[in-house]
């Protein structure tokens, strides 16, 4: 029986350390396994013992690209605990500071990390050369979402003006409305953007998705919301541990999620897009349309016009915030959590991202859990790879190696979230 074996040292353009083996005996698919071999970071581990007060610190190191993710998820958590709400200037603060990490996020893998593998490139560096105007669009956009972190957090990674109750200090208008007229410019680079994605060459690959996110009874969600799905869940952020369960697999270091019935689901921009798409701006529908999206988008490789349209909404949300902003009486409340539970869900770029604590009397954390989106999304991802390849088994290998690691980057995996580059191995007995 023929055999191959085929090495990929590294897998360019995702964001951590890992590696996809896929087996094929003759014209069978034997087994795929997505290993995140990265060495453990404890960060529940590092939290416990530590004041309620250090989280949003201690879990903004997890990711460089989503600091604020973890920030806005550990603060939510403390304050439902202690039955505060952060509403007013200070809540549009905190939205307008993850508008500013969806803009340099969604822009960073749109154009650096995700439209090589449409336009055949191995690399940005290889397309920037080709399209040097198309990469510098992209990066000014990126630029735009790091300088709105710096102005609200005090710097664009790992911001240190986030605090449980609101921030150390806010800014006043003036700074954030220099904003609006860079923001009218990335508007209109941003619908570009999506005209541009959506003229790629899609495979022809749908999956019937069971899609998870938080769902906001007015906003597109970002920090707050129910936990809703496509196939009926619709869950308080206290019972998540209850319908979505993590387990370790042999082959991986990071806890894969799944559904009481073993069943993997789908979190990031494609889900958000299904569960809200009637909440975005009308600018951002209207974009989503004319790019030919439909209600609901179940082929992964278009998740890059997904991503690109809820670009656009960040952008026209982050005006509208900034338009209407007033500097709050004072910059933070006052938080004092009792001993007790603390759980919080919000979106972060790529998915889904969830914390608990618990707090003992004198506010010190006795137990962590975050369950990032890419722990989510890990076994959809196999399953992509696993029913994509096995409608591929004719293609040559190179070719075939090429659409499995594009499969993942469908995601924007932060592996490092999840635990930082990927080897891929196509084997064939």
């Amino acid at each position: 029986m023929h055999s191959k074996t085929i090495r990929v040292n590294m897998l360019s353009r995702v964001e951590g350390e890992g590696s996809l083996v896929v087996k094929i005996r003759g014209d069978q698919l034997i087994d795929v396994q997505l290993k995140i071999f990265e060495p453990p970071r404890f960060f529940e581990a590092l939290l416990r013992g530590r004041h309620f007060t250090e989280a949003p610190d201690i879990t903004a190191r997890i990711c460089g690209i989503c600091p604020v993710a973890y920030q806005m998820s550990a603060a939510h958590a403390m304050e439902r605990l202690a039955g505060v709400t952060v509403d007013g200037p200070l809540r549009d603060l905190r939205r307008l500071l993850y508008c500013g990490e969806w803009i340099e996020s969604h822009a960073l893998h749109i154009y650096l990390l995700h439209a090589p593998d449409f336009l055949g490139y191995d690399d940005s560096l290889q397309m920037a050369k080709a399209h040097p105007e198309i990469v510098q669009r992209g990066l000014a956009l990126k630029k735009l979402g790091n300088d709105l972190m710096a102005c609200i957090g005090g710097r664009e990674i790992h911001p240190i003006n986030v605090k449980v109750g609101g921030f150390y200090v806010v800014p006043t208008a003036k700074p954030l409305r220099a904003f609006r007229e860079r923001l009218a410019r990335a508007q209109d680079a941003a619908l570009e953007t999506v005209r541009w994605v959506a003229s790629f060459a899609f495979p022809a690959f749908e999956q019937d998705y069971e899609f998870v996110a938080l769902r906001h009874p007015e906003e597109y969600p970002m920090n707050e919301g129910r936990i809703v799905s496509s196939a009926g869940l619709d869950i308080d952020v206290d019972e998540v541990e209850r319908h979505l369960l993590e387990e370790q697999v042999p082959h991986s270091n990071a806890l894969q999620a799944h559904r009481p019935d073993g069943g993997a689901y789908h979190v990031g921009p494609m889900a958000r897009y299904a569960l809200n798409a009637q909440r975005l701006s009308p600018i951002a529908r209207q974009a989503a349309r004319e790019a030919g999206l439909p209600p609901v988008c179940r082929n992964p490789f278009q998740s890059i016009v997904v991503r690109s349209v809820e670009l656009l909404e960040a952008i026209v949300e982050a005006e509208r915030l900034i338009a209407r902003y007033e500097p709050p009486d004072r910059p933070s409340v006052e938080v004092n959590p009792p001993a007790g539970v603390a759980a919080w869900a919000t979106e972060a770029p790529r998915g889904l991202l969830y914390h608990r604590y618990r707090l003992d009397e004198h506010g010190h954390i006795l137990e962590a859990t975050i369950m990032p989106p890419t722990s989510q999304n890990q076994r959809m991802i196999e399953q992509d790879v696993r029913r994509l390849v096995a409608t591929r088994l004719a293609l040559p290998t190179e070719q075939l190696t090429w659409q499995c690691e594009q499969a993942i980057r469908n995601y924007d995996p932060c592996i490092s979230c999840a635990t930082h580059f990927l080897t891929v191995k196509v084997a064939r007995e």
